[in-house]
């Protein structure tokens, strides 16, 4: 019997689909699946062939945060095991959070707990408007540790205050309000809308889309100071000279597709 494998890979054009694949327990994390998600973005992010990731789960579930089997287990673990565990953890995210190339969340179900961690490491996240989402880790007592530098990224201090601490469950339209997700369509259209964006992010200049990228975790929430503005010139100085940027403003003028798009 061949063994189920935790995360599907796949390819299709420059797009690396990287499906979470433990639907019987609602695509919830466990060592394997933590060291899999890592090194699947990571050899994404070193490939020339991709230039987008797409996340999402198998069967009726995102993903339900952390496998509470595998959660008791760290329970009974020594202290320097139980951080070299949760370093993993942390490191599965900055590794989504810090992959040059952008990475779409399509959340197909609900999202609790490290769920809503992993949507928020991504660049763009579309929701099916059936999906629930919630920070129960409190109802454990435990904490979302690991995951909120980026899910009070995503919905902000004031938001994070309520559901950190209360433990509700929330809608997709709730998420929508609160940033944690750019849109939602009905369930069906999921697929039609993701791919729409991963298109749309792989018909741009791959070096620039990279570039934008780091534009925006180097520069949200800096002061706008003549240090901040003196690198925005720089960046924009250093790229207009590159082969991509003479090949894309070339195409447009010309009025035909720029060689990185017809090259797919």
């Amino acid at each position: 019997m061949t063994m189920q494998t935790p995360l599907d890979v796949a390819h299709d054009g420059p797009v690396a689909r990287l499906t979470l694949n433990r639907p019987d327990t609602r695509n919830a994390f466990d060592e394997a699946l933590i060291a899999a998600l890592t090194d699947a973005v990571r050899a994404a992010g070193e490939d020339p062939g991709v230039r987008v990731l797409l996340l999402t789960g198998a069967g009726k579930a995102f993903c339900a945060g952390g496998d509470l089997n595998w959660m008791r287990k760290m329970a009974t673990l020594t202290d320097a095991e139980n951080r070299a565990d949760a370093a993993r953890l942390a490191g599965m995210l900055h590794a989504i959070w810090s992959c040059p190339k952008p990475v779409v969340a399509s959340v197909n179900g609900d999202a609790y707990a490290g769920g809503m961690g992993l949507l928020s490491v991504c660049d763009v996240a579309i929701a099916a408007d059936h999906a629930h989402f919630c920070l129960s880790e409190t109802r454990l007592g435990l904490l979302p540790a690991t995951i909120s530098p980026y899910v009070i990224r995503a919905m902000g201090e004031r938001a994070a205050n309520r559901y950190f601490l209360s433990a509700e469950r929330f809608d997709a339209a709730t998420a929508l309000r609160l940033g944690l997700l750019h849109g939602t369509v009905p369930p069906d259209r999921l697929r039609e809308e993701t791919d729409a964006i991963c298109r749309a992010l792989s018909d741009n200049g791959p070096a620039a889309v990279q570039a934008s990228k780091r534009l925006v975790r180097d520069f949200a929430g800096q002061a706008i100071d003549a240090a901040l503005i003196a690198d925005t010139v720089e960046r924009i100085a250093a790229v207009r000279s590159t082969d991509e940027a003479r090949e894309g403003v070339g195409a447009f003028l010309e009025k035909r597709e720029p060689a990185w798009r017809t090259a797919r």
